[in-house]
């Protein structure tokens, strides 16, 4: 099972800082699954990434087909279902979340799905877990403490002079609103709430009306409770004292979906106590929604199983460009600087060397600023210097093997889509046995038909990647002909290196690793089952041996560990398979240009399945929202009735005049988006928050650079004769909002790249103690011409006093963010409000927050 996911929260304040979250991670597999009761006790199951109540991700369904006996178990031969999902997600947040929650369902034909367990992670604990894999004991999936959503109260106490003359107090609690409840069975609630005076001798309940078809219901409803009664109160009183005790009294407000027909079910709640009012006679506040009764009653449960997960949360706070000019400037030099190692591009890789991704933002910003060549071209001339053997050539886990691993997986991700995606598709799809292991070979198989099988399958992607020079990007041919200059330049009497150094990259690790995993390139929305996965294995196997083919000599059958294997290569026509390589590689890193054929290829950037509100094109017939499946390609907006049906509307890129999001209010649906057009807005629902964002991101990226785009737009519908946003009647008026926008066109080469030196300076930060360690030894190789000392034989220092001049520019860019950033955290701090909406009371992540802060302040003085 296998997918990647891709969710990002754009936050900016005042001070035009931007709060930028992600989250990389990895649903590994899951063990000791309780199994169903009944014959039939292995069960289907599936897992689901949720922000708070929100699903954002849902794996493939995991067929009942892996099972172990437990010889030593009680009861004997016990049977144990430990599914392996191998499921890949990376997604930027698009709002405030307290949990990321992982949950375990088991697949109900006639039912609804049974939720067999789940794995709840507070935001402030992520940071705990980044980057390792954890086993996480799954825990019981309790209605009660599934919760989401705020409500905004306001208390006051009143006194009030009764009939005969005495003073009592009154309670008077307004509703005022909620904001984000969760969705019920994947539609907006019908929200209620119940307000209760609780205290020791009382308990008195009253209810909103329903507000049908929203998470952010407007209730603005008042209830009066009298707290204190005189004693000389004539009537007979219900409670057992004449005088109640204030302190000892609290409200407690619940939220509800009403369930008509069905049972309701529990939103949340908060509880406040009345002394909040002893020094003032006025509270009003944000309150975030709690489990019922705070989560505290816990049922001794069985042991549900277990999920092992790898999970990496990131915050990058952005602050405006300006600030990070110095740093950027420094980095973007790097490949002017004489020895390359002492670049602080190059220091950066040498001191982070154990983090691939450290590696990655540098690779972005460079190519942002098409500096990514010459630096590429640097640190691989570099690694050549340490080669000793041509055969040996681009094998390591070098800085430059890292940096054009990223640079093919940014660049070349439309390539890889129009080259292998269809045949792909097709090898998924028909899954044909391709087993020619004779120990793996099931009963019933025939060697000589799976033999053939894979051949077809290995020949049509061999022959896609052959044929594939045109559309491989400038950029990648440009890397792959300096690749080529430097080694033949490095080993001039080896005839092969010129071959060995660029197929050891486009072959081995490119096209072979695509192969192998489809769905971390998005060629594939799931990771494959085994059978199509081992098929895959031997596929991507046979590509990087016939790749390398163009590079050795000849018969080197021999070298082949499997017997098997060398066999089936033998089916191959050798002398053909090596010139058709050679060719293809010639294109591929020749510096002459590529003629075009003048038909752009279309490629699908995204497809999915949205909820689309008819349009109107028509005349009669109710304007509805109808399940539809949405495709952008880079020419044309379509929506289909299903996936691989014609489609129903097209929309040329070049007619969408903006993209933006829909107020929840136009519908009372949530993630809603509306593509505008010259005639007409299409109005869109997305399956969860994440979705919305990524459609709202790429569709405005696409359109960017078209003609007549809008300066502004309306963000609600135009409904009953006037637009719901500014009340407006002309259904042609301009728009009353400014439109979002300043994304880059390119959609390839999409890159923030105060966003990426931002991470660059974290990296710095974070390992500033190897700064100033790598600083030390420039001074120690300049004094001591000696044998190098052992604590500073991992830095690569060729030129000592280039690189500690570099070293002390990196420590001055890094300082100056670092005050920076401080300083808005004391802002921030200065500002920021309990109880506000932004951090409304009972948000553990703020109160860490608080401690946290309130610590750097005590340090700071």
């Amino acid at each position: 099972v296998g997918a990647e996911l891709t969710c990002t929260m754009a936050e900016e304040d005042e001070t035009g800082i931007r709060i930028l979250q992600s989250l990389r991670g990895k649903i590994c597999e899951a063990k000791n699954l309780v199994p169903c009761p009944g014959p039939n006790r292995m069960r289907d199951c599936f897992c689901t990434v949720s922000l708070d109540q929100e699903e954002v991700f849902r794996t493939k369904v995991f067929e009942k087909s892996l099972r172990i006996q437990l010889k030593n178990a009680v009861p004997p031969n016990h049977t144990i279902h430990i599914p392996f999902y191998g499921e890949d997600f990376y997604f930027e947040i698009p709002r405030p979340f307290q949990y990321l929650s992982f949950y375990v369902y088991a697949k109900s034909v006639f039912q609804r799905d049974l939720p067999v367990g789940k794995v709840a992670i507070r935001k402030d604990d992520l940071c705990k877990f980044s980057g390792k894999e954890h086993w996480f004991s799954l825990q019981p999936v309790d209605p009660n403490s599934e919760v989401q959503g705020k409500v905004h109260l306001e208390m006051k106490l009143n006194e009030l002079i009764t009939d005969n003359g005495s003073v009592c107090q009154q309670l008077v609690v307004r509703i005022i609103e909620c904001q984000g409840l969760p969705l019920v069975n994947g539609q907006s609630c019908d929200a209620y709430a119940t307000v209760s005076l609780i205290g020791p001798a009382r308990s008195d309940q009253k209810k909103t009306k329903v507000k049908k078809k929203t998470s952010n219901p407007q209730f603005e409803e008042t209830f009066y409770f009298e707290v204190t009664r005189s004693s000389s109160y004539t009537k007979k009183s219900q409670f057992q004292v004449e005088e109640e005790d204030i302190e000892k009294l609290e409200i407690k407000v619940d939220l509800w979906n009403n369930g008509n027909l069905v049972q309701d079910v529990f939103l949340g709640e908060t509880r406040v106590s009345v002394k909040i009012l002893r020094n003032d006679s006025s509270h009003r506040a944000w309150y975030l929604l709690q489990p019922k009764d705070n989560g505290n009653k816990t049922s001794k449960t069985d042991d549900l199983g277990s999920l092992r997960l790898n999970v990496t949360y990131t915050e990058d706070n952005v602050l405006p460009s300006i600030y990070y000019i110095s740093l950027r400037d420094l980095l973007l030099k790097s490949p002017d600087v004489k020895p390359i190692s002492a670049s602080a591009a190059h220091i950066l890789g040498d001191i982070c060397r154990e983090r691939y991704e450290a590696v990655l933002p540098v690779v972005r910003l460079l190519l942002h600023h098409n500096r990514l060549v010459p630096f590429v071209s640097a640190i691989a001339a570099l690694e050549l210097e340490q080669t000793q053997e041509a055969n040996t050539i681009f094998r390591g886990n070098s800085l430059a093997t890292r940096c054009i691993d990223d640079t093919m997986k940014i660049v070349g991700k439309s390539y890889l889509t129009v080259t292998l995606k269809p045949v792909l598709d097709e090898i998924c799809d028909s899954n044909k046995t391709c087993e020619i292991d004779p120990v793996r070979l099931k009963e019933g198989d025939n060697v000589e038909v799976n033999k053939e099988n894979l051949h077809q399958y290995v020949q049509k992607v061999f022959n896609s990647i052959i044929q594939s020079s045109m559309s491989c990007p400038t950029l990648m041919c440009d890397v792959f002909n300096s690749l080529r200059q430097l080694a033949t330049k490095r080993f001039p009497d080896d005839p092969h290196v010129q071959y060995s150094a660029v197929s050891s990259f486009v072959f081995l690790r490119f096209f072979a690793v695509a192969v192998l995993s489809p769905h971390s390139f998005h060629l594939r929305a799931h990771h494959p089952d085994a059978d199509v996965s081992r098929t895959l294995t031997l596929i991507s196997k046979t590509i990087q041996t016939l790749g390398s083919w163009g590079s050795l000599s000849k018969n080197k059958l021999s070298s082949f560990k499997e017997s098997y294997m060398y066999d089936f290569f033998k089916s191959f026509q050798e002398e053909k398979c090596i010139e058709e390589v050679k060719k293809f590689l010639d294109e591929i890193s020749s510096n002459e240009s590529k003629e075009s054929s003048g038909v752009e290829e279309s490629v699908v950037h995204k497809e999915g399945e949205v909820h689309k509100r008819a349009q109107g094109r028509k005349r009669i017939g109710k304007k509805n929202f109808k399940k539809r499946w949405l495709r952008l390609s880079t020419r044309e907006l379509s929506y289909h009735k299903a996936k691989g049906k014609d489609a129903l509307c097209i929309i040329p890129i070049k007619n969408i005049l903006a993209v933006e999001k829909l107020e929840e209010s136009a519908f009372n649906r949530k993630n809603m988006f509306q593509v505008i057009q010259p005639e007409r807005a299409l109005y869109i629902q997305a399956n969860n928050c994440v979705e919305a964002r990524d459609w709202i991101d790429i569709l405005t990226k696409v359109s960017q650079c078209n003609n007549k785009r809008l300066a502004t737009y309306h963000p609600s519908a135009y409904l009953n004769g006037h637009w719901l946003c500014c009340k407006v009647s002309a259904d042609n008026a301009p728009g009353c909002t400014p439109c979002t926008g300043g994304l880059p066109a390119n959609i390839q080469l999409d890159v923030d790249g105060d966003r990426e030196t931002e991470r660059i300076y974290s990296l710095f930060s974070t390992y500033m103690n190897k700064l100033e360690k790598m600083q030390e030894a420039c001074g120690s190789k300049s004094v001591y011409d000696g044998p190098e000392q052992e604590e500073y034989s991992s830095f690569v220092i060729d030129d000592p006093q280039e690189t500690y001049k570099t070293l002390k520019l990196i420590t001055s860019a890094v300082h100056r963010l670092e005050q920076e950033h401080a300083q808005y955290k004391r802002d921030k701090f200065k500002k920021t409000k309990y109880g506000s909406q932004e951090h409304p009371i009972g948000d553990k992540s703020f109160q860490c927050y608080i401690r946290q802060q309130s610590e750097c302040s005590t340090y700071s003085i």
